[in-house]
């Protein structure tokens, strides 16, 4: 008989009634981690921390493990995530290291937890062995401490400074651009390099209302930085997280559907604008990448990531913008939507995740419904399938009815209630991907939706008018909103001949509306601004504004 003795693991329940219940009968502290597969820190972890066979033993022993997908559960992440702000006063990334007592009252809220002690930072180890014993010696502390922590997570602020919205918020835009600019590598931080797809949105965005050349060249001066090599994978395609260093030479290896999506977009986007051919090339390459690193035959999810609804959607409207180039893609996005539309909205249940070739079980969050309405409204203006319209409908009427609250958006209204930030993340925010749908509503179907709009920015406007690069889908939103849509009206056939050219118009904000005419009305969100008879009139005239 062998003497080797089998490697112990830690036996880590997901979040379940049968874990918390667990906890409850036998009394033991739960010990709650929320990884995500994309953080260097929570690999640090599995490999270090959660390797050892002491720490194995302890916390099999003493605690309750609770592993949670950050990507899988972001409303638990969120909800927790601002449990870790109110008990140190600061904000980390992933992964979370969470205490909670069996009645789920945090008393410690930790990230990254080493092997070894550092200095001050006890060891996992040592936090284990504290933690456990004084359970045990001063539970009602740490219970009173985890419930006066619970009673402000959602506190509402009282005094809430409102300012006017201007179009002067495009100076503070570019001044504060202009600041933040590496002008020699492009990007507007120092290393680690987030590639601020949002921040690059936003400046086509401002380009394009002001045509100021200062803005253009920061963004191919990041733009064609971002593509020399390393942080873009010349070899293989696709664009990795981040760069760890200024030049964007050194990436940090992991790539997403959410990065992925967002700058294909980007750099589609600013082909049109420019022309310039080495950002076709890359979005196309990196387009062609993603098809092919599928590993569902429909969905896009890469190694290690779950099938989300709202990457997805995300996927689905690149696909819509490349189809412009080349109408395969249009077949691949309607592929996709299909697919969500089948496999993750079941019987007017919208879900958030599922694993591949298995049934959706997580409902979804404000996120997924407000992309895949942004991703509706896309599939309308590409296709003039007015079914995607009154879907994209019915998800705003939804998104009102059951996530806003007097100017306020929550992210979950289940268990982890909590309220959505503005601030743009891995994905633009919920709130703004929620005030973009309802712009395009508010154009398309009904101009009522506008004062949900309103009202929202009115909330954000001190800190959106003084700060609009902390958050800048919801900046871009108060652009749309102050300089408004333009509607583009006629009868099917006429509009179907350009559904190719109305992302290269020179106006960011213009929408094709199908009606029974043979004219063309050229329409903001309230009245007729003029009309013609062709399509090249419409394009000079959008030229002028």
């Amino acid at each position: 008989m062998s003497n080797i003795k089998t490697k112990e693991f830690i036996n880590w329940y997901s979040w379940s009634n049968e874990a918390l219940e667990k906890a409850r009968t036998e009394n033991k502290s739960i010990f709650l981690f929320i990884s995500s597969s994309s953080s260097q820190w929570s690999q640090k972890m599995y490999e270090a921390s959660f390797n050892s066979d002491i720490i194995i033993e302890l916390i099999n022993e003493r605690f309750i493990p609770i592993m949670v997908n950050k990507d899988e559960r972001p409303d638990i992440e969120r909800y927790y995530h601002k449990v870790y702000s109110l008990m140190n006063r600061e904000t980390t990334g992933s992964p979370l290291s969470i205490f909670l007592t069996a009645n789920l009252e945090p008393f410690y809220a930790g990230s990254y937890i080493p092997d070894q002690d550092i200095n001050d930072q006890l060891s996992l180890e040592s936090l284990l062995r504290v933690i456990s014993k004084k359970y045990i010696t001063d539970y009602d502390t740490l219970a009173q401490k985890g419930q006066e922590v619970l009673s402000h997570v959602n506190v509402q602020e009282k005094n809430i400074q409102a300012t006017k919205l201007d179009i002067n918020i495009i100076k503070t835009i570019q001044q504060h651009s202009n600041a933040l600019l590496d002008h020699e590598f492009g990007g507007f931080s120092k290393a680690p390099k987030f590639p601020n797809a949002s921040t690059l949105n936003l400046l086509l965005d401002v380009y394009e209302l002001e045509k100021e050349t200062k803005v253009l060249d920061a963004l191919t001066l990041t733009l064609d930085n971002m593509i020399k090599g390393g942080f873009y994978d010349l070899e293989n395609k696709g664009f990795y997280h981040y760069a760890k260093d200024v030049q964007w030479t050194q990436p940090y290896e992991v790539k997403t559907t959410y990065d992925n999506a967002q700058l294909i977009q980007l750099y589609l986007r600013a082909y049109n604008l420019t022309q310039n051919d080495n950002y076709k090339r890359v979005a196309i390459q990196s387009l062609d990448f993603m098809l092919k690193e599928r590993k569902d035959a429909k969905f896009f999810s890469l190694e290690n990531e779950e099938i989300i609804t709202s990457w997805n959607a995300l996927m689905v409207q690149t696909l819509f913008s490349a189809s412009s180039i080349d109408d395969k893609y249009k077949v691949n996005a309607l592929e996709t939507l299909e697919a969500i539309l089948s496999e993750l909205y079941v019987s007017g249940t919208l879900y958030h995740t599922k694993k591949v070739n298995k049934k959706a079980t997580i409902q979804a969050f404000l996120e997924d419904y407000t992309t895949l309405g942004e991703t509706l409204i896309s599939a309308y203006q590409h296709s003039l399938d007015e079914s995607f319209l009154i879907m994209a409908t019915q998800f705003a009427n939804l998104i009102i009815e059951q996530y806003y609250e007097q100017a306020r958006w929550v992210y979950s209204p289940g268990n982890f209630k909590v309220k959505e930030n503005i601030h743009d993340m891995n994905i633009p925010s919920s709130v703004s991907s929620a005030l973009s749908l309802l712009l395009s509503i508010s154009s398309l179907v009904d101009n009522n939706y506008k004062k949900f709009v309103f009202k929202t920015l009115e909330l954000n406007s001190f800190s959106l008018m003084r700060q609009p690069l902390s958050s800048p889908k919801l900046t871009q939103m108060v652009l749309r909103y102050l300089k408004d849509d333009i509607i583009i009206k006629s009868n099917e056939t006429l509009l179907k001949k350009h559904t190719h050219d109305r992302e290269k118009l020179s106006y960011p904000y213009v929408y094709f509306k199908v009606v029974n005419q043979t004219a063309l009305n050229i329409d903001n969100s309230h009245s007729t601004l003029r009309t013609e008879e062709t399509f090249e009139k419409v394009k000079q005239y959008l030229k002028t504004l």
